[in-house]
């Protein structure tokens, strides 16, 4: 198998790859766009469940394939790609903020300390 240059990415056997990115995400869109991956967004409407009790690598892959199923069961056509990130930090995690208060209570309680960033991705 070789490796596919970025101009070559989107193409495979002539035909353009028809990728859906499920998310609202500015930050995901913004990662997609400096790649020059082509692809379209359709927002998730999945509403993710954070278990305190479950393994922090697993709800992010679960979250992934979630969001990636709800916005491809709408969907006609296309790859979808789903993703999900979180903090860990002791016993806690932290998702996305709410609000900017919410992101400003998160930043205080890992200022300084050791935390951990688990993201999933599901194609």
């Amino acid at each position: 198998m070789t490796a596919l240059h970025s101009s070559q990415a989107s193409r495979v056997d002539n035909k353009r790859l028809d990728l859906v990115l499920a998310s609202a995400s500015p930050r995901r869109r913004e990662m997609l766009e400096m790649l020059r991956v082509p692809f379209r967004a359709v927002k998730s409407d999945y509403a993710e469940h954070n278990n305190a009790h479950s393994a922090p690598s697993a709800l992010v892959m679960q979250h992934a394939r979630q969001k990636a199923a709800a916005a491809g069961s709408r969907l006609r056509t296309g790859i979808v790609l789903g993703a999900d990130t979180l903090v860990y930090c002791g016993r806690a995690l932290f998702g996305k903020p709410a609000d900017m208060a919410d992101a400003h209570r998160m930043l205080r309680a890992l200022q300084g300390k050791n935390h951990f960033v688990y993201t999933g991705i599901a194609l």
